[in-house]
């Protein structure tokens, strides 16, 4: 057998190359992948080559959103074998922080995370990986639904971080992958009234496809009306804001409840200006987001139960052969496509 990886020798630029065969170490396990989705933040390190003060050194293996198959266990592993499918959870936490041992691992500081520098991401046909982080996958799921559990995580640990339960009204600001992973997550776990904004006409149809009772395109209405008028004039109980942008962050304070829950899930780089008095007059609680803990195997049963359906994502597909190509497509075509998937195997 023969591995090979997709890896960036410049910026805005792929080329395929050999590599060396990995051997599983006693805790790991082999595998062969089959699945990897493109996410904003790879998106973000082959058009800009950093993230903030983060640099991608060069050459550069990106891709954390992987399925694949298990070729080779280690001495040690006993609950997977050779054959299995499985998912891999990117990050590996130490196991022995004050936050890992408190089961907040997402925040250990010495997490290894495929393709967050300086740590080589998941892009090729064959790697090692701790087995405790690999999470087989039930027959009936697909592997294209593997690969996309990663950024179902984030959305489902975001709706867990917002206290999200059957009845919630919520307001989901930005309908791209993780705003759509956010509605898919609340629709699950009972949320009746699900708003979504965003400026991308294609990405309100898709939201609306997949469960919003209720979209507003600020361009042409306003959002506060929109969100009182369907909650009674109350506003929402969670309101997310998974665009990234200072601007949608700054309005979160006029769309939620007195007594309500803002949830930060985007990534937003630029100082907010914000209204702290609007806030503290409700009594809103601000809560971050950070990946997710102890979510995978919640999101495979959620998606083998049929309450989350991600095959309804219809996800642009290429192969491996042309992972270059797929990422010019995912950043040219950003407001059509909500996930792409680079079909590793042959």
């Amino acid at each position: 057998m023969k591995n090979r990886k997709a890896h960036m020798t410049a910026v805005g630029r792929i080329e395929l190359a050999d590599c060396p065969m990995p051997a599983a170490g006693a805790d790991e396990v082999v595998v062969r992948m089959e699945y990897c989705g493109i996410c904003g933040s790879d998106a973000h390190f082959y058009k800009e080559g950093r993230i903030g003060k983060k640099v991608a050194p060069l050459p550069f293996i990106l891709g954390h959103e992987v399925s694949g198959y298990v070729t080779e266990c280690g001495a040690d592993v006993t609950a997977l074998q050779p054959g299995d499918r499985v998912a891999l959870e990117p990050g590996v936490p130490c196991g022995k922080c004050e936050l890992c041992l408190t089961g907040k691992y997402n925040l250990c500081p010495d997490v290894h995370f495929l393709a967050a520098p300086p740590y080589d991401g998941a892009l090729r046909k064959f790697m090692a990986f701790p087995a405790k982080m690999c999470f087989k996958l039930p027959d009936d799921m697909t592997m294209q639904e593997g690969a996309m559990l990663e950024p179902l995580a984030v959305g489902m640990h975001a709706a867990r971080r917002g206290g999200v339960g059957l009845g919630k009204s919520v307001c989901i600001l930005g309908s791209g992958t993780i705003g759509i992973m956010t509605l898919l997550a609340c629709k699950a776990m009972g949320a009746t009234e699900i708003i979504v904004s965003d400026l991308v006409g294609h990405r309100l149809e898709s939201a609306k496809r997949l469960g919003a009772t209720v979209t507003a395109n600020p361009k042409e209405v306003d959002v506060t009306e929109a969100v009182l008028q369907a909650t009674g004039g109350k506003g929402c109980d969670v309101v997310f804001e998974t665009a990234g942008s200072p601007v949608t962050m700054s309005q979160t304070g006029r769309y939620v409840k007195s007594g309500g829950v803002i949830v930060v899930v985007g990534n937003i780089a630029q100082d907010v200006s914000y209204n702290f008095l609007e806030i503290s007059r409700k009594e809103v609680e601000i809560r971050t987001v950070f990946r997710y803990r102890n979510i995978y195997p919640l999101a495979i049963e959620a998606v083998e139960k049929g309450y989350i359906d991600l095959k309804a994502i219809e996800p642009k597909e290429f192969p491996f052969e042309q992972a270059d190509e797929a990422f010019q497509y995912t950043i040219t075509h950003a407001q059509e496509v909500i996930k792409t998937l680079i079909k590793v195997s042959d």
